[in-house]
């Protein structure tokens, strides 16, 4: 049954009217809501920007939350919320960018720079540097480090080093007047140093601890050597672990061990300091962050010996600005703006015993002073020109895993040097062969 309703022209004009009241008193409602708004541009104009970070030990971590507060009071329409992410925090992170819920800022490590290039993530920095002359303050070679194809992806936030501490009464003991500063001259320090008083052929004392294991820490301790050499593992964006100069390095190693002047860590353990806090190794590599430092047992540090030239390899942390909106993104430049600052740079490296990334904090009068009055520290710093960046290539992870195994591997009297790497290089590329028809692949659909 169909029902029909029929209106007659005054019931129409009514309905009409009442629909035009009720019009117009939405219009009137909606007016008011926009007006309020506008009343409170204060609210509405403030940029919110989130930064993850795994900033450690908790001193260090409080005093950047007071440095972001600083920020936030001198910039009131940027506020930073700094929240902290307790490492691992790769995965996690590379979740966040397939699941389009990252952050705006992130601090992580520059060697991580290709996987975050590859998922399109990130912003390049290039243009920022160059208008805001920002760049000619930064060290270049930790910029390096933060480079892909021409492009620069981060900021260094701090940096550090390594270098090798020893024992200064043991070296006395020794005879030893000089540190050495060439590989053969800490070869024959490493033999005087090795002590086996009952003759048993198991030393009381080595010379130097040597970390043992396939993990980046072990890598981290044999780059100063790779460098030194005159070595690189990364050419024309391809790994290159059979470089004639990542050869020398580790059979410098491994001649070490032949001269039973070193202990081997326990596997994967090569960062612990017993054993030199307890004088059973005279040396140990090792940087600034060390718990050595603020031991009580005699200690001193010099740097690495030079092998062809001198080197080391840094220690830094970046500030990445994520791919969001143009509003954002400018904030969080200005955000690394201020941690570039001398002012943010100054007061963050003395109270860390991290190094300023900027020649301008670096030149301060107060760094000087401060650093004069720090000798150890003074040691990294003075480094700070020979230092050498991890690479940011694609795929680091697999690279350093698979030289953690050549070097374990060469330590442990499986493999010769060059044999170590052979291999290490031969899996290497069959990753990347597979990893380049995967990209022409997805280049074809």
């Amino acid at each position: 049954m169909k029902i029909k309703f029929i209106l007659s022209g005054c019931e129409t004009f009514k309905l009409i009217k009442k629909v035009s009241i009720l019009g117009m008193i939405l219009f009137v409602c909606l007016f008011g809501l926009w007006s309020c708004k506008q009343i409170e541009p204060e609210e509405n104009s403030v940029i919110r920007l989130t930064l993850w970070q795994s900033i450690n030990p908790p001193e260090n971590r409080d005093l950047f939350e007071t440095l972001v507060n600083k920020f936030n009071q001198k910039h009131p329409n940027i506020q930073v919320e700094s929240i902290f992410q307790p490492e691992p925090q790769l995965p996690k992170i590379l979740t966040a960018f397939v699941g389009n819920a990252f952050p705006e800022i992130l601090f992580f490590y520059p060697e991580y720079t290709g996987q975050f290039v590859e998922l399109g993530a990130i912003r390049p920095l290039d243009d920022w540097l160059e208008e805001t002359a920002i760049k000619s303050d930064i060290r270049p070679n930790l910029l390096k480090g933060m480079e892909i194809d021409g492009h620069i992806w981060s900021i260094p936030m701090h940096t550090s080093n390594i270098g090798i501490f020893y024992r200064p009464k043991l070296f006395a003991s020794a005879g030893i007047t000089e540190v050495p500063k060439t590989w053969e001259e800490l070869r024959e320090v490493a033999k005087k140093l090795t002590i086996d008083k009952n003759g048993d052929h198991r030393p009381e004392q080595y010379g130097m601890l040597l970390p043992l294991g396939k993990g980046g820490w072990t890598v981290f301790s044999w780059l100063p050597f790779l460098f030194g050499a005159e070595g690189e593992i990364i050419k024309n964006n391809y790994p290159n672990l059979t470089d004639v100069g990542a050869i020398a390095a580790l059979d410098f190693w491994q001649d070490m061990i032949k001269d039973g002047s070193v202990m081997l860590s326990a596997p994967e353990q090569g960062y612990e300091e017993s054993a030199f806090l307890q004088g059973r190794v005279a040396m140990q590599i090792t940087g600034p962050w060390t718990l050595i430092m603020k031991s009580q047992v005699d200690h001193q540090v010099f740097p690495v010996p030079a092998g062809v030239i001198p080197a080391t390899v840094t220690g830094t942390a970046s500030l990445f600005v994520m791919k969001t909106t143009t509003a954002k993104e400018e904030a969080a430049l200005k955000f690394l703006e201020y941690v570039l600052s001398e002012e943010f740079q100054t007061e963050w490296t003395m109270k860390t015993n991290f190094l300023p990334v900027t020649f301008s904090s670096a030149r301060s009068q107060i760094y000087q002073q401060f650093i004069e009055q720090t000798p150890l520290l003074k040691v990294f710093f003075e480094q700070l020109p020979v230092a050498h960046s991890l690479p940011a290539i694609a795929g680091y992870s697999r690279i350093a895993d698979l030289l953690g195994r050549a070097i374990e591997a060469t330590l442990l009297g499986k493999s010769s040097a060059e044999a170590a790497l052979n291999e290490a290089q031969e899996r290497l590329e069959l990753i990347w062969g597979e990893k380049s028809n995967k990209n022409q692949n997805m280049v074809k659909l």
